[in-house]
């Protein structure tokens, strides 16, 4: 085989080996030698990473370059501080360099300039690169042209790495030192691609009366970079952002259910707005690493399951009245939805709770637990309900009828119904059973069989007692005014 001086890549590879040339992106720059990082994640896909580093000046001005940055790295939030030398040590140019070598960007860098190329059967061509936008188009010493399908070719050989090509993104910082010496940096940065979010496991008695609650923290990192020994921050809360363009990434929860373990190592803090969670030991957070940390527990909750039909559910006023005598009429919704209920007060979980998955499980009768359902939750203060929805009634089945239909005047109709709930249970359920007065604002329950309750501007509710295997029914006869 030909040898020649350089490095030989895997064309299919996409230099797989370059990682290890530990190429610098300014010949001659001070390296950076950085301690444990803070690290402050929030909620939508953001970090703030703050580094100290130990920087080797020379006096006088110089590049500083720090090649292990994340890929998703904001360049326009950049800080950069001397500890040691504030006053005498003066950034007078940032650069970030995200020129990061490829295949076909030595290809590129080398039209006009020799390079080998090998095939799959052991053919070696020589000779200088005239093109390599499609196939590789090669002109041997003789003038001779050579066009090697690309699709053949199993390495080719570059007499160097192009200087203005990097292995990794890379922040670049010109600096005017005072003096010479070993200096501790401040730096401080922005970076998208890592964020986290809370999952919750609620394990719901046999008699749905308490819950046990443990938080997890579940924290995604593809920013690009690993964080050792980080002081990890979590930041609970929606914080404003200026529109700007970012690289989407996909947060994936563990699906599996966490096991209790010991006593949160998590201290919580209200910070500006919002409220802040950090965790009581060194993190190390790795690059395309889901991480899950316990962050809060709460047994024996105190909690309520309950059923709601909601017959006619997304139904209200369109813009004005409405006069159609089947706008809403029937709906055919049928099923009861089956909520529970706790409390994050004192006598509750005694804790607030970030937005987050919620996933109930239950015990079946040998003592395994088995999952009855999962919603989301936004965040929630200390103090506040938390309602979740976790799944329909098997046994429990709605039916909202219109029997009547009146136009007293031009600007007066009345509006009558029947809901009808079936119990198919062994044993009784009592069933809220919600109406919309969605045809205007101005309404008033002129006739009912049970009185209601008032929810808000445009909802009522019966409260519906259900014997085993029977039926309730409710009737009433609502006006509006236009």
């Amino acid at each position: 085989m030909h040898k020649r001086a350089g490095f030989t890549v895997l064309l299919l590879g996409i230099l797989a080996a370059t990682g290890a040339l530990g190429l610098r992106a300014a010949p001659g720059a001070a390296q950076a030698e950085s301690k444990g990082p803070e690290l402050a994640v929030y909620n939508q896909g953001l970090a703030l990473v703050k580094e100290t580093r130990t920087l080797s000046l020379t006096q006088g001005t110089q590049p500083v370059a720090i090649s292990d940055v994340p890929a998703q790295i904001d360049p326009t939030s950049v800080y950069f501080k001397s500890l040691t030398d504030p006053a005498g040590t003066v950034v007078l140019e940032q650069n970030f360099e995200y020129d990061v070598v490829s295949t076909d960007k030595l290809l590129t860098k080398f039209v006009g300039q020799p390079v080998v190329l090998i095939t799959d059967d052991g053919t070696q061509y020589e000779g200088t690169l005239l093109n390599a936008s499609g196939d590789v188009i090669l002109q041997d010493k003789d003038g001779k042209v050579m066009v090697v399908s690309r699709g053949n070719v199993r390495d080719v050989t570059f007499p160097e790495l192009p200087k203005e090509l990097i292995t990794k993104p890379t922040l670049v910082w010109l600096v005017d030192a005072a003096k010479a010496g070993d200096q501790s940096a401040e730096i401080t940065y922005l970076t998208n691609g890592i964020g986290w979010q809370a999952n919750y496991v609620l394990l719901l008695a046999q008699d749905n009366k308490n819950l046990d609650l443990n938080g997890w923290v579940t924290l995604d990192n593809r920013s690009g970079a690993t964080y050792r020994d980080a002081k990890l921050k979590l930041v609970a809360g929606d914080i404003a952002q200026a529109p700007q363009a970012q690289v989407e990434w996909a947060l994936k929860a563990a699906a599996a259910m966490p096991q209790p373990g010991p006593a949160p190592s998590v201290a919580e803090r209200g910070f500006f707005e919002y409220h802040l969670y950090e965790v009581q030991r060194p993190v190390t957070v790795k690059n395309n690493e889901t991480k899950q940390i316990e962050f809060v527990t709460a047994p024996g909750v105190p909690a309520e399951k309950f059923y709601v039909y909601d017959g006619s559910e997304g139904y209200g006023p369109l813009g004005g009245p409405q006069l159609d005598p089947g706008y809403g009429a029937n709906t055919g919704i049928k099923q009861v939805r089956t909520m529970l209920q706790f409390n994050t007060g004192e006598k509750g979980a005694n804790t607030q709770l970030p937005k987050g998955v919620v996933r109930v499980y239950q015990n079946d009768v040998d003592g395994s637990p088995l999952l009855v359902g999962e919603n989301t939750i936004e965040h929630t203060p200390k103090g506040e309900d938390v309602r979740l929805y976790v799944g329909d009634a098997f046994d429990i089945v709605g039916e909202r009828v219109q029997t009547d239909f009146k136009k007293l005047s031009d600007r007066v109709i009345e509006e009558s119904y029947k809901v009808a709930i079936r119990n198919h249970k062994k044993e009784p359920v009592q069933v809220r059973v919600a109406e919309h007065m969605y045809r205007g604002s101005d309404w008033e329950i002129v006739k009912e069989s049970a009185e209601h309750s008032k929810l808000d501007s445009g909802t009522v509710e019966w409260r519906a007692n259900i014997p085993a295997d029977g039926e309730a029914v409710v009737t009433y006869t609502v006006r509006y005014n236009f």
